[in-house]
């Protein structure tokens, strides 16, 4: 199978759908990633935060050791932790990611989050997680305020040394993104934010389009990787939807891919999250339809601009901490 692709600004192009390793257990990782190969996955969408980039680059030591794609034919995403925005940690924390994937370059590095904070050596955590330090009696986020300005300079660096191909953020707004296309001199290649039905994000998709930076959607399917976090509930579930359950009957397909294939019919690249075999495929089975206008319409319809993933909520509830981003 060949997955459609979205144009970068840089040159090439990111695969339509790529599988998103978060909350996968380093256990499962590598047979997971060289399943997802076998099926026909070609994007895998990493971070330091997910705890398992070394167990991600087992996997896939065993797709390169076993002839199932070459290296140029995969592309790997990870993003930059919020502990080491200041320019000194930015190559040190790729050099990193890229022992533990085993890789020689990233296809694309992302700011992970607007969010600044106190660096964390490697030899005393890794990942580091939100917490300064866990081991107080009321363990909280330490700020480092450091201009998006300079770690953007450090992360140009790394594409002009090679180390990276293209260069992003995620969850940043249209200001935050305004203000970085104003001064970046490699142009950003992607954002990368929650959205789905619930969260359409329309003025920002619009506004991707319109400076050519691709939106790709986390959390495509809603509420599911939040449900186990008690940061939603079934009851949230955009798949028990009445109109999307009528739009899979009558295109006899799943909920999920109704979802995904509204994702990227509308221009935006999706990654879904599993470690189930038979998803790994179903999530993948979405090129052989279309939804119609009148159905593009009705699943946006849906929108309740309901954010699941909010710093300015889990941190305070998680990591004591106080910490808006989107406001």
């Amino acid at each position: 199978m060949t997955i459609p692709g979205l144009s970068l600004s840089g040159g090439g192009a990111i695969p339509a759908i790529g599988l998103g390793l978060w909350k996968v257990e380093p256990d499962r990782a590598p047979a997971l990633v060289k399943e997802a190969i076998l099926t026909g996955y070609r994007h895998l969408d990493c971070a330091c935060d997910y705890g398992n980039e070394a167990q991600v680059g087992a996997g896939l030591q065993a797709v390169w050791g076993e002839g199932l794609c070459r290296r140029e034919d995969v592309f790997v995403t990870s993003k930059l932790w919020n502990t080491y925005h200041r320019p000194e940690h930015v190559r040190a924390a790729l050099n990193r990611t890229l022992n533990d994937l085993q890789l020689d370059y990233l296809d694309l590095f992302l700011i992970h989050f607007p969010i600044s904070l106190n660096f964390v050596p490697f030899a005393k955590r890794y990942p580091p997680g939100w917490f300064f330090d866990p081991d107080q009696p009321q363990p909280g986020m330490v700020e480092d305020r450091v201009p998006i300005a300079e770690t953007w300079r450090a992360m140009e660096e790394l594409v002009q040394s090679g180390y990276v191909q293209h260069i992003g953020v995620c969850n940043f707004g249209c200001s935050l993104l305004r203000d970085l296309l104003s001064y970046a001199k490699i142009h950003p290649s992607v954002l990368q934010v929650e959205s789905h039905p619930f969260l359409t994000q329309e003025k920002l998709l619009r506004f991707c389009h319109q400076e050519r930076v691709v939106f790709t959607a986390f959390s495509p399917l809603g509420s599911i990787s939040y449900e186990p976090l008690g940061m939603a509930s079934p009851a949230d579930s955009i798949m028990n939807l009445p109109a999307v359950q009528d739009l899979a009957r009558k295109h006899g397909k799943t909920p999920a891919q109704i979802l995904l294939r509204w994702g990227v019919q509308r221009r935006t690249v999706v990654i879904p999250k599993t470690s189930r075999s038979e998803r790994l495929r179903e999530n993948l089975n979405v090129f052989d339809f279309e939804l119609a206008e009148d159905e593009m319409h009705q699943v946006a319809g849906l929108n309740q601009n309901r954010r699941f993933n909010d710093p300015g909520v889990f941190c305070e509830q998680a990591f004591h901490t106080f910490f808006p981003i989107y406001e």
